[in-house]
């Protein structure tokens, strides 16, 4: 699992933008920046459209404050499903929305969550990190079933 100072690999990813899909890299979204992403077990779950997704979007100026350059949320659904979400949740385009609709990204990361025996498929475990010039500086993954460590008010009091 990627852990506080390693560096973030180079691939590339999908995202979500009011145009439609946009090929992205790693380094277009981390290269020269301080950036916080968070991932989510997947778009429309629970959990994630209550509170982990709109709490960064409420956030979002107060992390802006601390000097962040980006706010990212990532999941293993594809380009269209999150731009859909994006838009029914009222998100700021501000917010990144990378898919890792394979979980390339994710697997690259160590931090995938088997959930094939739910019917789920290969997801992302709910995690944030900070990342400064693609060089993870913090990181904060979920157990099971929890919502703390990665909510952004766990992550404003980190930075």
């Amino acid at each position: 699992m990627i852990k506080q100072g390693d560096t973030l690999p180079a691939m590339k990813l999908m995202s979500a933008t009011p145009d439609g899909p946009r090929e992205i890299s790693t380094e277009d979204v981390f290269r020269g920046k301080r950036v916080v992403m968070f991932a989510v077990p997947g778009a429309f779950t629970p959990t994630c459209s209550a509170r982990h997704l709109p709490g960064f979007n409420e956030n979002l100026d107060s992390l802006r404050a601390r000097g962040i350059d980006t706010v990212a949320c990532m999941a293993v659904n594809d380009a269209f499903v999150l731009g859909a979400w994006a838009k029914s949740q009222e998100i700021s385009p501000s917010i990144l929305m990378i898919a890792d609709g394979s979980a390339v990204f994710t697997k690259a990361l160590g931090l995938e969550l088997d959930l094939v025996s739910r019917g789920m498929g290969v997801r992302s475990q709910r995690f944030a990190l900070v990342a400064d010039d693609m060089k993870v500086t913090h990181l904060a993954v979920e157990q099971p079933g929890d919502f703390d460590v990665s909510r952004a008010e766990a992550v404003l009091a980190a930075l």
